[in-house]
């Protein structure tokens, strides 16, 4: 079979690999048929992830059809169509005691720690998958992971329909976050420095696009607030800068929500988290959000295939990831598919 593997920074192959055996009585075995690329997986390409080695077979938003069941399977059998859940978790340390499993401590991720699933087939245990309901596409299937990331913030920013919400960022991430926003009814704000970008978020139902290239944001958040700052901003961007704007666009009592993994150090003061009160919430993953998602979905309550603006075959990997890395396309979610 062919698999996408980034050897080394900066060096992605399709190579040829050896199929996949089931390694225990619980394990299934997928035929993969789709799989978004998500900016993690270009962070592991370029050598960007502090938690990823090489070398390794990338994507974590993956759909497929089971064509292979262990003995002691029994949620699930040969061609029902799955979502993979990429985190694997302990069961038995603090944080999953708790109910964090998002946060385990011996926490693993498919595509960063263990290869992913740009692959043509790959085993999971059961307990790793969840089943597609009959009226997604597999494209939208694989939508699925991405946006239990998007429930994940707005669950830790605990949003409501009273809250003025700013997102950093107009990707994909802070596109999918943003109509997760207007579900919850609250109204939201959202910058980036692409006008194509953000016009793409106005459709999605964002209440105001703000051009940080051309406009001054604390100054606009303000006029749009009363002079009050948003109740919970949320940095898609993730870099050093973006995480100290943050403070300056929350309100007192506020919450940000840093979603980046940048371990430069950053010039954010006590003084601007204390006498305000603002509340710092890590966004990390998804702690068992798949349920809940797949029920947006299949209710209708959540759309997801426009924010899909590209399609490729898995084996037109080069490509994908130069349309990805082109700041003159206006892209949203790039999709693989895998023989579907």
């Amino acid at each position: 079979m062919k698999a996408i593997c980034v050897q080394s920074p900066n060096h992605i192959v399709i190579e040829d690999r050896p199929m996949p055996l089931l390694a225990s009585p619980t394990d299934v075995m997928l035929k993969i048929r789709t799989g978004g690329i998500c900016g993690s997986d270009v962070h592991v390409y370029h050598g960007r992830s502090p938690v990823a080695t090489y070398p390794r077979v990338i994507g974590h938003e993956i759909a497929g059809e089971i064509v292979e069941t262990g003995s002691a399977v029994t949620d699930f059998k040969i061609g029902d169509r799955v979502v993979m859940d990429p985190v694997i978790h302990c069961g038995e340390c603090y944080q999953c005691r708790i109910g964090r499993r998002n946060v385990c401590a011996k926490l693993k991720v498919r595509s960063a720690h263990v290869d992913g699933g740009f692959q043509e087939y790959l085993v999971l245990p059961q307990q790793n998958i969840y089943h597609i309901p009959d009226q997604l596409s597999w494209e939208e299937a694989a939508m699925i992971e991405p946006f239990t990331i998007a429930e994940q913030v707005c669950s830790r920013a605990e949003i409501s329909k009273e809250d003025i919400v700013f997102i950093l960022g107009a990707g994909p991430v802070g596109l999918s976050i943003l109509k997760r926003v207007k579900l919850a009814g609250a109204t939201c704000f959202i910058s980036d420095v692409f006008d194509s970008k953000l016009a793409l978020a106005l459709t999605f139902g964002a209440d105001q696009a703000i051009n940080a290239a051309t406009m001054d944001v604390r100054d606009r958040i303000l006029e749009l607030t009363q002079g009050n700052g948003a109740t919970v901003v949320i940095d898609a961007v993730c870099s050093v800068q973006s995480f100290e704007q943050a403070f300056r666009y929350v309100c007192a009592a506020g919450r940000v929500i840093p979603l980046g993994f940048n371990s430069e150090p950053s010039a954010i003061t006590q003084l601007s988290i204390m006498s305000r009160e603002i509340d710092v919430r890590g966004s990390r993953l998804h702690n068992n959000k798949f349920p809940i998602v797949i029920d947006h979905f299949a209710s209708g309550r959540l759309k997801v295939l426009d924010m899909i603006t590209h399609r490729f075959p898995f084996t037109a990997i080069h490509e994908a990831l130069r349309v990805i890395e082109d700041p003159a396309v206006n892209n949203g979610k790039v999709m693989l598919h895998f023989n579907a």
